[in-house]
């Protein structure tokens, strides 16, 4: 119901509605909460002297308006801040670990699967007011096994988001974490669509111990539309994900990563996630920032 009441308030023209902006490949992002003040997250990522961010809206779910949106625009322009993708996992429940993880997260859990491709079709719409053309969430822990109906059931629920998201318009992306590259890389078969495409989060692939990314972009490299940089430590206790760190202090070869990505033919942003908040989540990402910028320059000299 909320993913109607969002299309009707939705009256702008095909004139009105606002152009897709352009950033250079391999930009540096941040990836933002914007709730409850979107001016003052937005704010952050410019006095960062970062062009582009990655919206994570699942405090706004059941909340999207017309008005949010012209919001947001206004900040996004003011700042001259590139809006490149938005994100929601909610509703909740939500469990970041091994043992209730594969039954919480995601389209994959039957019990949650509504109500998740209804707010990822609320934040499709909500998007689309602000000329973002990518959508991403978790999946979930898609099955290995392909005969196993909740793997037929997870394809069926991907097909059906990124239809929505394709008839908006935009990607849909599926976050890289609780599955295996190699299946990921079968349900983009499956589903078989040009607007199926994967949001590569380098720590996450460690931190579940799914993969390395330097594998993973071997992969699914001609895929990947958006990233996350982050840097984690491969799990050591068996109901835990691993330890995510500053970039630079973990498992992760960004170097390798990014050439992979340069060499895939990627053109999104480098989204910098830091999993932490306050006064130091703003020091690591500055620290964060000039540790890509230099791998950037290597890569792109090598």
């Amino acid at each position: 119901m909320q993913t109607a009441a969002v299309l009707a308030l939705d009256h702008t023209s095909p004139a009105q509605k606002p152009a897709t902006p352009k950033y250079e490949p391999f930009a540096l992002g941040l990836l933002i909460k914007p709730y409850p003040n979107p001016d003052e997250k937005i704010a952050v990522v410019r006095q960062l002297g970062i062009p582009t961010c990655f919206l994570s809206l699942d405090n706004y779910i059941g909340k999207f308006t017309p008005a949010l949106a012209s919001t947001m625009r206004d900040s996004l322009n003011k700042h001259q801040v590139i809006a490149t993708t938005a994100e929601v996992v909610r509703p909740e429940p939500l469990k970041w670990n091994f043992m209730e993880g594969p039954s919480t997260i995601g389209v994959v859990p039957r019990t949650y699967r509504a109500a998740r491709i209804d707010a990822l079709k609320q934040t499709s719409d909500f998007a689309k007011l602000l000329g973002i053309t990518q959508i991403q969430t978790h999946c979930g822990f898609i099955p290995e096994n392909p005969h196993d109906p909740l793997y037929e059931e997870t394809v069926a629920a991907i097909r059906e988001l990124t239809l929505y998201c394709a008839n908006n318009g935009q990607s849909f992306l599926m976050e890289t974490g609780q599955e295996t590259p190699t299946t990921m890389l079968r349900v983009i078969r499956d589903v078989n669509h040009p607007a199926l495409g994967v949001g590569l989060d380098t720590a996450n692939l460690i931190l579940y111990g799914k993969a390395n990314p330097v594998d993973a972009v071997k992969i699914l490299g001609p895929y990947v539309r958006a990233t996350h940089m982050k840097d984690g430590k491969w799990p050591t206790n068996p109901t835990e994900l691993g330890e995510e760190v500053v970039i630079g202090k973990g498992d992760v070869d960004f170097a390798k990563v990014v050439a992979g990505l340069r060499a895939a033919g990627y053109k999104g942003a480098l989204t910098i996630e830091r999993e932490t908040s306050g006064p130091q989540q703003i020091e690591d990402v500055r620290q964060e920032k000039l540790y890509l910028e230099r791998i950037l320059a290597k890569t792109k000299s090598a």
